[in-house]
């Protein structure tokens, strides 16, 4: 039995390891220009896929795309700058993030936002988390009101 397994089936550890590569396919999305399809091909071929949760990483990606435009106007508030101007690390976090918050109500915010800073901690810049935190708490406010306040 996988230990990091629930009673329900979901392995935690598994949609762990398709946050952090759907964070750098994202990355790779954002940075390369190209078009989503392609970019999980590209990454379901890797090594580290077979152990993550392809199901779970491709909704991530696919979620982000088609939700772009709000999730960066959900975002934009609570950033000291342009969408274009955060470390695109850090907004490929952000925009992953915000996607979780909005449309995967299943998955808690407060889980949300430390899957959100630990993938950050081993991507991106120095105290790039620190940010990432700021920003994601409010919005987590804002999009899962009832869920902060309870």
């Amino acid at each position: 039995m996988n230990p990091h397994a629930r009673r329900d089936g979901l392995d935690l550890a598994a949609r762990s390891r398709a946050r952090r590569r759907a964070v750098q396919a994202l990355y790779a999305w954002q940075v390369g220009g190209n078009r989503m399809p392609a970019v999980i091909e590209e990454f379901r071929h890797e090594q580290d896929m077979e152990i993550a949760d392809i199901a779970y990483f491709e909704d991530l990606l696919h979620g982000v795309e088609s939700h772009c435009a709000e999730l960066d106007t959900g975002l934009l508030p609570f950033l000291d700058r342009g969408i274009a101007e955060v470390d695109p690390i850090e907004r490929a976090v952000l925009r992953l993030a915000a996607y979780e918050l909005r449309h995967r109500p299943d998955v808690p915010y407060r889980v949300v936002i430390n899957e959100a800073i630990e993938v950050s901690k081993r991507f991106g810049a120095e105290h790039g988390h620190t940010y990432v935190n700021g920003v994601l708490d409010k919005l987590a406010a804002r999009w899962r009101e009832a869920e902060y306040r309870a």
